[in-house]
């Protein structure tokens, strides 16, 4: 397959997220249930996403998967509950448009970290991923996921 890798420099971006502990087997239910809490709060707020979900994975322990699930926002606000308010960090990170099965994303990973080595790059250890379709309108082959390692 081929692989296009770019190195992009990014501002901090206003984001609220639930962060959760799960293993990867219940990890789609745990995404269904914390976009719908944060898309409920924002309808309240009366409030507009200000781009694709996302999930940041702060390890890859596939039994106690360390993660964040949420959605950026145009401006700071406040969380409420479950609902964290924070920002999605900004600066140097690695990128890559992966088209296909969640399932099939292990040898992108592995490219691209490969990648990134050969470059003279350290990754920091949180990787985002950004949803741009769903498996509820699209087939998997035709889903859009944007992998970035976040780098030193």
């Amino acid at each position: 397959m081929a692989y296009v890798f770019e190195i992009v420099e990014s501002q901090p971006q206003p984001a609220l997220w639930i962060r959760k502990l799960t293993s990867v087997d219940h990890l789609p239910q745990e995404l269904g249930k914390a976009y719908g809490a944060i898309i409920t709060y924002l309808t309240e707020k009366g409030v507009q996403p200000q781009g694709p979900a996302f999930t940041a994975y702060f390890n890859m322990d596939m039994e106690k998967l360390e993660v964040e699930m949420g959605f950026p926002v145009a401006t700071e606000m406040a969380g409420s509950g479950d609902v964290v308010a924070g920002h999605i960090p900004g600066g140097k990170r690695a990128t890559c448009m992966y088209k296909g099965p969640y399932k099939n994303m292990g040898p992108t990973y592995e490219a691209m970290t490969k990648w990134i080595g050969d470059n003279g790059f350290e990754p920091a250890g949180v990787v985002y991923e950004s949803y741009y379709n769903s498996p509820t309108e699209v087939p998997e082959s035709e889903l859009l996921t944007k992998i970035e390692f976040l780098l030193k």
